[in-house]
């Protein structure tokens, strides 16, 4: 039998309420019979949504009187929000009461609120939001996505280190590295990244593999790409609405005759496949990597089966042991 499991969901956050954080939260459990939710946040309305059979058993609700809006700062939101639904579901993963938190609410909020409750590696000073994307040849790990807007070179070469580690986890003997920038000369770019791109490719135990610009972003030529939040965030949205304006124009250019509807009915299986790989709900859910403990971001206006992609996220790490096995292979 599996060792049972605990997630803390901060049901509060999100763009689109508890009901369908509850809805995401049924349907996972259904998937995995050795994992228990803890959801966090306004007693009453959760206890409506949950329904009165069998999976209540694995549903612990904590109330939470505050909820942490889209709109407060960070500082203020750790000063003054310690009543949320955020900060509760994480202090259950800090008091051990939890193995992994999801949150799909403020990510400045939820970033300020980890590294207090839960802390990060000896000398790593912020994490970042990392997680895999499809490329032409497998994924490969993206950070930081957002957590961080500005970045020192000490923190670009950090989030490398970490997203080299996490390779390693996954297999990768000795992961190519590589900075975003907006060329592949070595004259290109901020201070900042030259500087980080310098020291990296000093590193032995690096395997630096130099710039990437954005084109090069999904050839699946490097392991680990690297960037400040504020160009990996635009780099992931702009990646979304490119998959969005594909499906719609080709969903579109389909149905605009007989003869491409007919088309259309011919490889529907093919087109259902290919969609379904590059879904952006797929890869939902990114690890703040860099935390002593697991916490999953989730994006804010993810659907019920994107939810449940953080989840699953959430479930891996868990069962990976991702961040001992990335301490270890920091400290190695």
């Amino acid at each position: 039998m599996s060792k049972a499991i605990y997630l803390s969901i901060d049901a509060m956050g999100g763009d689109l309420g508890p009901r369908l954080c509850v809805e995401a939260v049924l349907s996972f459990l259904e998937r995995h019979s050795h994992v228990h939710i803890i959801l966090v946040g306004d007693g009453q309305t959760l206890t409506s949504l949950i329904p009165n059979h069998q999976q209540q058993e694995r549903i612990r609700i904590v109330h939470a009187e505050d909820v942490v809006s889209m709109n407060d700062k960070p500082g203020v939101a750790l000063r003054h929000k310690r009543n949320s639904s955020m900060w509760q579901s994480l202090e259950l993963v800090a008091k051990g009461e939890a193995d992994a938190c999801v949150s799909g609410g403020n990510t400045g909020a939820l970033m300020a609120m980890s590294r207090y409750l839960i802390t990060t590696y000896e000398g790593m000073s912020r994490p970042a939001i990392c997680k895999p994307m499809p490329t032409a040849k497998g994924k490969s790990f993206f950070l930081d996505l957002g957590a961080n807007i500005d970045c020192s070179s000490q923190q670009l070469v950090q989030f490398a280190e970490m997203g080299a580690a996490l390779a390693k986890v996954y297999g990768k003997s000795m992961p190519k590295v590589a900075l975003l920038n907006i060329g592949a000369e070595t004259t290109k770019g901020s201070g900042d990244i030259r500087e980080a791109a310098e020291i990296l490719s000093q590193r032995k135990e690096m395997n630096f593999c130099g710039f990437v610009e954005g084109d090069g972003l999904y050839t699946g030529n490097y392991d680990v790409v690297v960037c400040d939040g504020f160009a990996g965030n635009v780099a992931l949205k702009v990646s979304e609405g490119v998959v969005q304006f594909v499906f719609g124009s080709l969903k579109t250019y389909l149905a605009s005759s007989i003869v491409r509807r007919i088309l259309s009915l011919l490889v529907k299986p093919l087109l259902a496949s290919w969609a379904k790989r590059f879904d952006p709900s797929r890869y939902n859910g990114a690890a703040l990597l860099g935390l002593k403990k697991i916490v999953v971001k989730s994006h804010g206006k993810a659907d019920k089966e994107g939810f449940v992609n953080a989840l699953e996220t959430a479930l891996e790490q868990v069962q990976a042991d991702i961040p001992n096995k990335i301490e270890q292979c920091l400290v190695s």
